[in-house]
């Protein structure tokens, strides 16, 4: 059994304890209400009666999860996952994956993934790759919407796969950050690593992987608190790495309540992070092909509503 823990900030105060339950332990809804059910979940130490049950700030809500199993080996295609194809090649497909949607199988994700709706539509992708991540060459967080790159040959995956350790491939994020960066751009070169303190959290640290990210401001805003809007573009690809550097700096990323970004008094509904433009070079002609994708509409409306604050 793992614990994990977490104080309830002012943006979530008199939200629901399912919803709670579902930002801090990375679940979806049904998974928190089976936790809630199991009584797994206690605020300030009392288990939590009802998923209807409203959080206060400063609360401290503990959970308990299962020891994470390994998936089950293989991946059968689910036609009901919806796809969102952008690019599509004998060679590779791009997507704008949904928020919440998981990249591929894992611990408490067996089914309903990305890639059970890519084998429905893109069956030779089973035999590329990693057969528990067929065809994926890098993948997003599951609360990340936006752009990412999938293989439909073994060619294509590694020639890919290449580009992306020879940092030749252009990822670049959209961002809505707590507070308001002084400098108009910036470069954060600093080492990821296991959080020693919390081991499924990234951080800063001295013996971490190399892991650099540059930001560049767009737009700044004072209410209903200090917010600014960045493109983050990264020179290396580390897990949770725009996340983990964000919060290193002071500017946490709104609504990631995991790496200190739900201390924004801005309502968001999820992490506000957004894979916006993909660039790379044709696996099989060496051509530059490039995709964007728009903010989705939760992120949209929470940027509108900053705007006319």
């Amino acid at each position: 059994m793992t614990q994990r823990a977490e104080t309830v900030p002012s943006a979530l105060a008199g939200q629901r304890i399912d919803r709670m339950v579902a930002l801090v332990a990375d679940v979806s809804r049904a998974e928190a209400v089976t936790l809630l059910a199991a009584g797994r979940v206690r605020i300030d130490g009392a288990v939590a009666a009802k998923v209807s049950e409203r959080v206060a700030e400063g609360a401290v809500v503990e959970i308990d999860l299962p020891d994470a199993s390994p998936p089950d080996p293989g991946v059968a295609p689910e036609p009901d996952v919806a796809v969102a194809v952008v690019l599509t090649d004998d060679a590779f497909v791009v997507v704008d994956k949904a928020p919440g949607l998981v990249v591929h199988p894992g611990a408490g994700h067996g089914h309903g993934t990305l890639v059970a709706g890519l084998l429905a539509r893109y069956p030779e992708i089973a035999e590329v790759g990693d057969p528990e991540r067929p065809g994926i060459v890098h993948r997003l967080d599951r609360d990340t919407s936006g752009l990412l790159v999938v293989a439909r040959t073994p060619a294509a995956y590694d020639h890919l796969v290449a580009q992306l350790a020879a940092r030749t491939v252009s990822r670049h994020y959209q961002a809505l950050i707590v507070g308001r960066p002084d400098a108009a751009q910036g470069l954060i070169d600093a080492p990821i690593g296991r959080s020693p303190r919390q081991p499924t959290l990234m951080a800063v640290r001295s013996d971490g992987k190399e892991a650099r990210t540059r930001y560049e401001v767009h737009e700044r805003f004072d209410r209903p608190s200090p917010t600014a809007l960045v493109t983050c573009r990264l020179e290396t690809g580390r897990t949770h790495q725009i996340r983990a550097h964000m919060k290193a700096i002071g500017h946490p990323v709104v609504g990631d309540i995991r790496y200190g970004g739900g201390r924004s008094e801005v309502s968001c509904p999820r992490t506000f992070l957004h894979a916006a433009h993909l660039a790379f070079a044709h696996p099989v002609t060496g051509d530059p092909v490039t995709a964007d994708a728009p903010l989705p509409g939760d992120l949209a409306a929470v940027l509108a509503a900053v705007r006319s604050a």
